[in-house]
């Protein structure tokens, strides 16, 4: 099993931020590598982190204990792809301890679906119960095309594994101007057809590209009035703790979510913060402002240190965030890609 520390228990001090948010979500990025090379999300020639500058399995687990110590409640594995790391599922494996325990509600992760067929039954087996799977089109030849290296046939192998073993499913979907924006309605009824919620995404600037955002950008406001020409939506107060807002679509009984981080962003209720593979924190995912928590986690034994540094960086959690997409900031807002946070 993971490291425990030293069993000092710090979880009667909850992190309550600067603007009196309880901070109850963490987003782990167990790796920055992923088997794609999504053309919104990284360069196709990307330089990765050297293996020796992340943080263990075991000192993963440590840092996510903590965390849960002081509590966070629900705790998702990213990536780049996050079942790309090797020898993942003994973090996944030993992380359900909490969940076993009840002190964590919620162990999921976000996946591009290509390692599910080999990993799906073993996740449920884990206490996972439901997944994020990001798929941007159904069309074989676009698939290849956006995610440079993807075989769409393994994605859909992946989804109904995991179907099989049990795991809700939500389709998460990058709206990209003149690429799959007229896709949306059909992968609407698709995923619905399948029992799946789907969420469509705006594109955030995040990293070098080789591509000009500005062309990829797709109000998601325009994309929801177009939709609106085939669809019924009711607004529904539906939350899955991340900053998706809901419809439900007459015509399917399903529910659509909309994140928007540029058109109406939605940090008044932000309850996340992101931690890296090298154990840098972030507050905020559109910031630059981080905290390391690597110093702190290996100078000592014990887990007060860490602590202490948690408590320092949730108390420099900004109001938000300063995204900006258009023609006269055509540099990304922070420079990091976002497979370095895992989105």
């Amino acid at each position: 099993m993971g490291i425990e520390g030293n069993g000092m228990n710090f979880g009667d001090t909850s992190m309550i931020d600067p603007f009196g948010r309880a901070i109850s979500y963490l987003r782990v990025s167990v790796t920055d590598r992923c088997d794609f090379r999504c053309t919104y999300c990284m360069a196709e020639d990307m330089t990765f982190l050297p293996k020796r500058d992340l943080l263990s399995l075991e000192e993963l687990d440590r840092l996510c204990t903590v965390f849960i110590e002081k509590g966070v409640k629900k705790l998702r594995l990213t990536g780049g792809e996050p079942l790309v790391r090797k020898n993942i599922m003994h973090l996944v494996r030993d992380l359900s301890r909490h969940i076993e325990s009840g002190a964590l509600e919620e162990l999921t992760l976000t996946t591009n679906g290509s390692q599910l067929q080999r990993f799906a039954a073993e996740l449920a087996e884990c206490g996972v119960r439901r997944i994020n799977v990001s798929l941007d089109t159904l069309d074989p030849t676009k698939f290849k095309q956006i995610t440079r290296w993807g075989d769409i046939s393994k994605v859909m192998a992946g989804i109904d594994a995991a179907q099989a073993a049990g795991l809700k499913i939500k389709i998460n979907a990058v709206a990209l101007k003149g690429f799959n924006d007229h896709e949306i309605p059909g992968m609407l009824r698709w995923a619905h057809g399948r029992g799946m919620d789907m969420t469509v995404i705006e594109t955030m600037p995040m990293g070098e590209i080789d591509e000009d955002r500005t062309d990829q950008y797709l109000p998601l406001s325009l994309l929801r009035a177009q939709l609106e020409r085939e669809f019924t939506f009711a607004d529904i107060p539906y939350k899955t703790g991340g900053p998706a807002r809901y419809v439900e679509v007459a015509e399917t009984g399903g529910r659509l979510g909309f994140i928007t981080p540029m058109t109406h962003n939605f940090c008044e209720s932000c309850n996340r913060v992101r931690l890296t593979c090298t154990g840098t924190l972030y507050m905020c995912l559109g910031q630059d402002d981080a905290a390391d928590l690597r110093a702190a986690l290996r100078a000592s034994e014990g887990n007060e240190l860490l602590s202490n540094a948690i408590d320092e960086a949730i108390g420099r959690k900004p109001k938000g965030h300063d995204f900006v997409i258009d023609r006269r900031t055509n540099r990304p807002s922070v420079s990091r890609h976002m497979s370095v946070t895992g989105g």
